[in-house]
């Protein structure tokens, strides 16, 4: 029951900060709490990641130069909401891009060839490797795409058009390319040859961990 209350209260939160960001996003109007409400997903993930590090000392140090960059920023972003929402956006899907296409111009596996290994027990057939690569490389597409479409929307089109698909498309978008390529795996493979969406998501995490360490 506690996995279940975490998700929807996560999925909850997600869904009110998309909504509230909307709104301070566009509307252009100067906030210093939409620079507070913008910055609260990145800065949960600094935390956590200066929270892991080992020198504590280094991590407190960081930290005060982080909190004094903010400081001496916050007036800038109060002033250009919109810059701001639209740069974090277009940051975080240019590296989840980077993140796949990277594995597929190194010497390694595409990622999610990787992922797959895990399900299966370290073992691919020739058909799995490739259309593990094949989604990989749908991966790639889809957020080079994003980044393409949020990039032309901030420049040409109306703020509100491109704050509703910045902050209210996105997970939404995102969702609906997983359930598109699990109804292509059921046609794919048989049963015994494809992994279950919670399979795929343990093997998400596993590989996210391993990243962090």
């Amino acid at each position: 029951m506690w996995p279940l209350l975490r998700a929807v209260g996560a999925g909850a939160l997600a869904v009110a900060w998309a909504v509230a960001s909307y709104f301070n996003s566009a509307s252009g109007q100067p906030s210093g709490w939409g620079v507070a409400l913008a910055l609260a997903p990145l800065s949960l993930v600094a935390v956590v990641g200066l929270w892991r590090m080992p020198q504590r000392w280094l991590a407190a140090l960081m930290a005060l130069l982080l909190l004094g960059l903010l400081l001496w920023m916050w007036p800038l972003m109060s002033q250009r909401i919109a810059t701001l929402y639209f740069l974090e956006h277009f940051g975080v899907y240019t590296l989840l891009a980077l993140l796949f296409v990277r594995t597929l111009l190194g010497p390694g596996e595409p990622l999610v060839s990787q992922l797959a290994r895990r399900v299966h027990g370290g073992v691919l057939s020739d058909k799995q490797v490739r259309y593990t690569r094949q989604v990989t490389i749908a991966w790639s597409l889809f957020f080079v795409a994003m980044v393409a479409v949020s990039a032309c929307l901030f420049v040409w089109a109306p703020l509100p058009v491109w704050s509703a698909f910045a902050t209210l498309l996105g997970g939404p978008l995102i969702a609906a390319m997983f359930v598109a390529e699990w109804l292509v795996r059921l046609w794919v493979f048989p049963k015994e040859e494809r992994a279950s969406f919670s399979e795929t998501v343990r093997a998400w995490r596993a590989q996210r961990s391993d990243n962090e360490r």
